[in-house]
């Protein structure tokens, strides 16, 4: 089974990839964002810190990230492969993951990058915002969100350099998965 870090800017489609393609090849998809919205909606001390950076748009510390990340990662689920969405956001992460992978011995098979240019996220995280009643992905959240992207997770396409695969993120929703698959088939 596969082992895929997916790539993307806020609202390219990665939450939504990355749980179809999970249910398809029955592996966990590890997505920070779920687990910090589950801690935050439980009000526990983890889920109080992160609202703290999501509120105003800013990435949550690497240390932090990368504890629940490893934590996830040792449990028996993923023994058989997985699909870490939302995970290296930053080159540090991403250098912490590979120590932690060769440490478990679960190496990654691909990464995958969704590629949305910023007007189309901006237009498509608005609906978003409408349609869930999102209170954090007002037009200025979102401005932040994509300059945090740029400064600090686009660098990891140079860190992976020729392991990425890009995919156009813009097409439909079955077009995309589609091209996914056939990219990992």
């Amino acid at each position: 089974m596969p082992r895929v870090i997916l790539m993307g800017p806020p609202g390219a489609g990665k939450g939504t990839q990355g749980e179809i393609l999970a249910e398809s090849w029955q592996v966990p998809r590890i997505a920070p964002g779920d687990i910090f919205r589950a801690e935050i909606k439980q009000g526990s001390e983890l889920g109080l810190k992160v609202k703290s950076f999501s509120d105003s748009g800013r990435l949550v510390p690497d240390a932090v990230v990368i504890e629940v990340i490893e934590s996830r990662l040792r449990q028996p689920d993923t023994q058989a492969g997985w699909i870490l969405d939302g995970f290296p956001r930053t080159v540090a992460q991403a250098e912490a993951l590979d120590l932690l992978l060769s440490e478990i011995n679960q190496p990654y098979d691909s990464v995958i990058n969704l590629d949305v240019p910023d007007r189309f996220l901006i237009d498509r995280l608005k609906a978003r915002a409408v349609e869930q009643g999102r209170t954090d992905d007002t037009e200025e959240v979102i401005q932040n969100r994509l300059e945090e992207y740029n400064a600090k997770t686009r660098p990891l396409l140079e860190f992976y350099g020729n392991k990425v695969k890009q995919i156009d993120g813009t097409p439909s929703m079955p077009e995309v998965t589609e091209t996914i698959k056939a990219f990992l088939a």
